[in-house]
């Protein structure tokens, strides 16, 4: 039994674990985290996140999403996790955070907003064309702390997520790692909305911070710079800004509950 924190930002919910003193074995716990992430039957979440010590940042941190698989990095998660530390007393208000990707920097505000500068984007790819079955989509790809597919349609609504999301994840394309996938419509000039199927979660959530970061660099085009209001599939807005090379993601989190996790949160369906 072990403590723990639900956090959620802008719609992806997670798991926070203080694990600073190694109490918990993590590589242990692993094959245990689809269990305690599996809605109506445990906790449930996107992901879980343990914090530990560093020698290069205030913390180290390791994700993973809800099927047990280790990310690089989360833009929502980051954002959670930087609060967590903050009001957990393991980091400063500014503070910086190792993970996979790189050493982020975040800053938590008032009113439970968190601004986190992601790493550079990488590996860009434009308007490629991809076959999928009897059709070709158009898309963008770039990583910003993980993969992201971004395409552009015109009516969000009617996209379905779920199917065409898995069919390009899996894509031998992007194997062997595969890619979190985005659809994007523009609202306005510097508005969008987004939906996301996320890898490792292998579904459509409610937001995606690093797919939101992806889907503003895309739309504000090849070395431009500017700010972008993306309105997530739960109905909140995440701010994405570019200036240089220097990418930020803003947006809201909120603290739910604090609990302690038994082993009856893993140990059903034995």
């Amino acid at each position: 039994m072990f403590p723990f924190a639900k956090l959620t930002g802008s719609g992806n919910d997670f798991i926070l674990v203080d694990n600073m003193g190694g109490h918990v074995d993590v590589e242990a716990f692993r094959e245990r985290i689809p269990k305690v992430c599996a809605r109506a039957r445990s906790v449930g979440a996107d992901g879980i996140i343990f914090l530990e010590p560093s020698s290069l940042a205030h913390f180290r941190w390791r994700f993973f999403n809800s099927d047990g698989s280790e990310a690089e990095m989360c833009g929502n998660g980051g954002r959670c996790a930087a609060r967590f530390a903050f009001e957990r007393g393991i980091a400063p208000r500014e503070m910086i955070f190792e993970t996979m990707a790189g050493v982020i920097k975040a800053r938590v505000l008032e009113g439970g907003q968190v601004k986190v500068q992601l790493t550079t984007p990488q590996g860009w790819r434009w308007r490629e064309r991809l076959p999928l079955g009897h059709g070709v989509i158009e898309y963008s790809f770039v990583n910003t702390g993980v993969p992201h597919v971004v395409v552009m349609v015109e009516d969000l609504g009617n996209v379905d997520v779920e199917n065409l999301g898995r069919r390009v994840r899996f894509h031998p394309r992007f194997s062997p790692a595969g890619t979190n996938v985005n659809f994007v419509q523009v609202l306005d000039e510097g508005r969008l909305a987004l939906r996301t199927y996320e890898r490792g979660v292998e579904a459509e959530t409610l937001a995606c911070g690093t797919g939101a970061t992806a889907a503003a660099l895309v739309y504000l085009g090849d070395g431009e710079e500017g700010k972008v209001e993306v309105l997530t599939r739960g109905g909140e807005t995440l701010v994405v800004e570019k200036v240089g090379e220097e990418v930020f993601l803003q947006g809201g989190t909120r603290w739910i509950y604090n609990g302690h996790l038994k082993p009856e949160a893993w140990e059903w369906g034995i």
